[in-house]
């Protein structure tokens, strides 16, 4: 979604007053210089010059007014490579600013709590039977207090909430589609509407854009800059990082991978399938949540599972690699860790040999984002989408 050109003062949400002071808007240059950092830890003025390719003094001019602002500050001194000489690192500093991260999960809502390092201090989730917009702010909001009023002395530095819904952005309107579990959500301007609900800024995305986009800040981004993201939850979507950027498409919907798979012919590789095949076996099992938090690679039911899916996942894979060529393709979502690591090796990325040679083929990994990576995602797109490049 666009990014946002400029930051309101808040409302009170529910018991506490968040407060909104101005985060100055960075450049170019300096979101250049935040992303690196951010990603690739402290670093010296020299290092970030040659990263970057820009002159040392203007780096230097910039990171001086990014440490005025708040947001860097030096670390340790490091040796500079020369005989008795030290560099200081720059650094990222955590309190600078705070982003919340909501997903919703058909049958649950996760809300995260992200420093501006990245980190996730905290995290609540609470099962929900009704998916209706009021029921979920209700629960949001009292999340959120509880985070706010726990972790954050100085609520003006609260940034803003990221959204995560599952669906599809609609080119007439730019509403989200989503499931029919959340029909009600379908007919509204979600960003606007929140907004109004929670006295704070709100970016929206859909949950594969979102795991994503966490997955290219704390997870496997840090090593590899192109990937597809499948993003394995009671559904099935996606996102594709190139360059380390989210790619949108012209309506917003790349990286929906479930449309690859040609309808009634390829079972969709998602946990709602997963469940069903569990309790056929006697798995006394009633949620897809439930199944996340008790999930047991040895269920009956389970390799059943990777035998319907893998050639899906090889499908999606192999379109993924012929036509994007990325570094890696991520298996994430909400698919417990034990199960993604026992069905990437039943994955086949289709390759027609020449010479009996190969092309270069993407490696298949688990995601590294640890928790719901599409909360996780929310906030990290809040961040991201004004500091960091």
């Amino acid at each position: 979604m666009a990014q946002k050109q400029q930051l309101r003062r808040t409302e009170p949400l529910s018991s506490t007053y968040f407060r909104r002071e101005t985060f100055a808007e960075p450049t170019d240059v300096e979101r250049a210089i935040l992303g690196l950092v951010l990603r690739r830890g402290p670093m010296t003025q020299t290092k970030i010059a040659s990263e970057i390719d820009r002159p040392q003094q203007t780096v230097s001019r910039l990171i001086g007014r990014l440490i005025n602002r708040g947001s860097l500050r030096h670390g340790e001194r490091v040796s500079s490579g020369k005989r008795g000489q030290l560099s200081i690192n720059v650094e990222i500093v955590p309190d600078y600013a705070y982003a919340f991260g909501v997903a919703v999960l058909w049958d649950a809502l996760a809300v995260k709590l992200m420093n501006f390092s990245g980190m996730v201090i905290d995290r609540r989730t609470t099962p929900l039977t009704s998916m209706t917009h009021d029921g979920v702010v209700v629960e949001m909001r009292r999340m959120l207090d509880e985070l706010a009023n726990e972790w954050i002395a100085d609520s003006s530095r609260i940034f803003g909430v990221g959204f995560s819904i599952p669906g599809t952005f609609m080119r007439e309107t730019g509403q989200v589609n989503t499931p029919l579990v959340l029909e009600e959500w379908a007919n509204m301007d979600i960003e606007a509407v929140l907004e109004d609900d929670l006295g704070l800024p709100v970016w929206i995305e859909n949950d594969g854009n979102a795991a994503a986009i966490g997955e290219s800040l704390v997870g496997v981004g840090r090593w590899a800059s192109d990937f597809v993201y499948l993003y394995i939850a009671t559904g099935l979507g996606g996102g594709v990082i190139l360059n380390g950027e989210i790619v949108r498409g012209e309506f917003g919907n790349a990286g929906e991978v479930a449309q690859l798979l040609p309808p009634s012919i390829y079972p969709h590789p998602n946990l709602d399938l997963l469940l069903k095949l569990i309790r056929k076996h006697g798995i006394d099992v009633h949620s897809v949540s439930e199944l996340v938090d008790r999930f047991d690679p040895d269920w009956p039911g389970v390799d059943e599972w990777i035998s319907r899916v893998r050639d899906s996942l090889s499908l999606i894979a192999s379109a993924s690699a012929a036509l994007l060529d990325p570094e890696v393709i991520v298996v994430g979502g909400r698919i417990p860790r034990s199960l993604a690591e026992k069905v990437i090796p039943h994955i086949e990325i289709y390759d027609q040999r020449r010479r009996s040679d190969s092309r270069p083929l993407p490696r298949v990994v688990v995601a590294e984002a640890e928790g719901d990576a599409a909360s996780i995602g929310a906030a990290a797109l809040t961040l991201n989408s004004y500091f960091f490049a």
